[in-house]
């Protein structure tokens, strides 16, 4: 598809999503405010949409800086488009649409246009973010997957949110879902960890069998958030065959990136709060890459994750011991 700067996919509900999206994920040594200062600058800069979460414990400052381009008509609120999360420790179905609203509450908006499972790993509900047990180990919690999907279910019928999906499943628990008895509404998407040394060509594939959007998260390699990225991991900016391709096209290693994913059919969250780079991630929509190109940058796949789960690979939902 021709890919410019208003581009979007339409979800398998109908309701449509722009290709880029803006990430507001920051470690937590970061001031909460770069977030209201980001999402501003990346409004005025031209992202549509926003990619947020509970777990980020930013959904206040992030609403505000929606709420002042709005105020200030820079935007309206239909031509926004805001992806929450919820977090693995409200699985449990009664759980769900509280949940939900209290990001909403936070947010000071009416409505999601979508609402996704942040993992499908569940933790002891409650309000402990990470709960662990006197040994420092996760405690674990078994919600049946579809009872949390048919509550997601419930909040799209009474308005809350306008698309579901879910984000880090494998294929095999996306299958759980696509399966289920009474299933009323499908996955829109799943938010994964993408990138060029992880490009998820099999999910992808996957997904696109099925209607399912692949958005991709870490397309720039990673925060290196010392809690959960290893630090020996290489530094994906610095690959000399992007470094290459990306003197050819004359732009930045990071706009190859982007680029490369976007030509696959990934929808991509940039993640930056340097106004310049906000600015820069957004110009990928005037050039292109060659077959060669993407030949060339298939071939850096390597199935490397930056997020390391090890700690988790015990629990009964790990996503990660399948391929895809």
């Amino acid at each position: 598809m021709a890919l410019h700067k208003d581009s979007y996919v339409e979800l398998n509900d109908g309701h449509k999503m722009p290709v880029l999206g803006f990430g507001t994920y920051a470690p937590q040594k970061f001031p909460k405010n770069l977030a209201e200062e980001g999402t501003k600058v990346a409004i005025d800069v031209g992202y549509r949409h926003i990619d947020g979460a509970f777990l980020y414990g930013n959904e206040v400052e992030v609403g505000r800086a929606i709420r002042a381009k709005i105020a200030d008509g820079t935007v309206k609120r239909e031509q926004l488009f805001y992806t929450g999360k919820l977090w693995s420790t409200f699985h449990t179905p009664e759980m769900v649409r509280p949940a939900l609203e209290k990001s909403l509450k936070d947010l000071q908006l009416d409505y999601m246009d979508l609402f996704i499972i942040h993992t499908p790993m569940e933790f002891k509900p409650g309000d402990d973010i990470f709960p662990v047990d006197e040994n420092g180990k996760f405690i674990y919690h078994n919600t049946d997957i579809r009872d949390t999907w048919k509550a997601l279910e419930e909040c799209k019928d009474s308005g809350l949110v306008r698309s579901i999906g879910v984000s880090n499943f494998n294929h095999k628990q996306l299958e759980l879902i696509l399966n289920m008895p009474g299933l009323k509404y499908k996955p829109v998407c799943n938010q994964v960890e993408c990138h060029v040394y992880l490009n998820q060509s099999k999910l992808l594939e996957f997904c696109k069998s099925n209607d399912i959007v692949l958005v991709g998260y870490s397309v720039l390699g990673s925060s290196r958030d010392e809690r959960w990225i290893e630090p020996s991991a290489p530094v994906l900016l610095e690959d000399p065959v992007l470094n290459a391709i990306a003197k050819k096209h004359n732009c930045t290693t990071a706009q190859v990136a982007m680029r490369y994913h976007l030509q696959r059919g990934v929808i991509v969250l940039a993640k930056s709060f340097t106004p310049s780079r906000i600015q820069q991630n957004f110009q990928i929509f005037d050039f292109r890459l060659d077959a060669e190109d993407m030949r060339r940058i298939d071939a850096l796949n390597r199935n490397m994750r930056y997020f390391d789960t090890s700690k988790l690979t015990d629990h009964p939902k790990y996503p990660y011991s399948e391929e895809y």
